[in-house]
């Protein structure tokens, strides 16, 4: 079955599938995140008793900043979520292994996010925790692991430091895999910090491609894959199975913010679109405006969830990325130059808007929709 061609119109026979059925409600996954920072705030004095502090526009950022002095240290943890769980069941269909792939994803995860303060990755951290011995049993598949791992370490210009392999038998289900990634990062010299303090009016918004769903929203995918009468197997578009278009990897965007900073081009914020979708762009607590006037290819897959979980735009573009990945935003001199730069990392990319003064919303232009202050509520 293939899509319909047209992204805003839902699917008529079914009803909307929202993610919050998929077991996924941020409005109460949102709240013990802020409140875990605001207590997590009140640790940093003890970083002054080894002569460092943090930097506290890091906050509710999506990695965390230290100053050591010369320059600065960044981290971030993350996981891959539920998207191993998709590899097992198309494996099991193909009986070919995907877990090349979907050690890029969690790789991905976490570099995608360090990123964001300006920092160069440095060194990866492996969290493996599978439900049982048994998982490593399969010595193809775990190979698979290893060797997308390292090559995914390789395009970012990571070391692989380490990991944990804990067999969680009772806590993780028998035959899977939980997968999570930490990264650490420095920025060097000091003056790559993006933090949002020279997030302004005039800059503008260059969104970089996406390749598919990444590693958000594959609750929803997953539970949509009941309404599809071949399930994995459902043609997404002509020779592309719905469960091979999820497990398209996802793009590591490192590359692209090395090779700004080595062009001379400093981004004055960033932004990952993972869970919550475009509201990411809303992310830095300033009130401005972002007025999006054009949008990135849209991936076949994409299409296909919104049609067929019945999504109308605004619930599509607030849940899934909708063919952006990555948000720069760059003084209006540097856009075009960044479009290329990004271009020739291999990473499409567009100029898709500007940051204007004006109340704290996100407008998508080409699609009728607002997104205001309340839309966001991470800090």
């Amino acid at each position: 079955m293939s899509a319909d061609p047209s992204p805003s119109h839902a699917n008529p026979a079914a009803s909307p599938l929202s993610y919050e059925q998929a077991g996924v409600d941020y409005a109460l996954i949102d709240p013990l995140k802020v409140s875990a920072q605001r207590a997590a705030a009140a640790t940093a004095v003890q970083l002054r008793a080894h002569g460092f502090s943090e930097v506290a526009a890091s906050r509710g950022e999506s990695a965390y900043v230290v100053d050591v002095g010369p320059f600065y240290l960044a981290s971030i943890v993350e996981c891959l979520g539920s998207k191993a769980i998709v590899a097992d069941e198309m494996a099991a269909l193909t009986g070919r292994s995907w877990y090349d792939a979907i050690a890029q994803d969690t790789i991905a995860m976490a570099v995608n996010d360090l990123i964001t303060v300006g920092a160069t990755p440095l060194v990866v951290q492996a969290y493996w925790a599978a439900g049982g011995s048994d998982w490593f049993a399969d010595t193809a598949r775990a190979q698979a692991l290893v060797e997308g791992w390292r090559r995914a370490c390789e395009r970012c210009g990571v070391a692989w430091g380490g990991g944990e392999t804990p067999a969680l038998a009772g806590i993780v289900e028998p035959g899977r895999i939980d997968l999570a990634a930490s990264c650490t990062g420095i920025v060097n010299p000091k003056q790559r910090l993006s933090v949002g303090d020279r997030l302004g009016p005039g800059d503008a918004i260059v969104l970089l491609d996406s390749s598919g769903i990444h590693a958000n929203g594959l609750s929803l995918a997953r539970k949509l894959v009941e309404r599809l009468p071949r399930g994995w197997l459902t043609e997404v578009e002509s020779g592309l199975s719905y469960g091979a278009a999820l497990l398209a990897p996802t793009v590591l965007y490192s590359p692209v913010t090395e090779a700004l900073w080595q062009s001379g081009i400093t981004p004055h914020y960033c932004a990952n679109i993972t869970g919550h979708g475009w509201r990411k762009l809303l992310r830095h607590e300033k009130a401005l405006t972002y007025r999006i006037r054009a949008l990135p290819p849209l991936p076949p897959v994409l299409r296909f969830i919104q049609q067929h979980a019945g999504h109308d735009d605004h619930e599509a573009y607030s849940t899934l990325n909708m063919g952006a990945g990555f948000a720069l935003f760059v003084a209006a001199a540097d856009a075009e130059r960044t479009v290329a730069i990004a271009r020739a990392q291999g990473v499409g990319a567009r100029v898709a808007g500007q940051v204007e003064a004006g109340a704290k919303q996100l407008l998508i232009e080409p699609l009728g929709l607002s997104f205001g202050d309340d839309a966001l509520q991470l800090r």
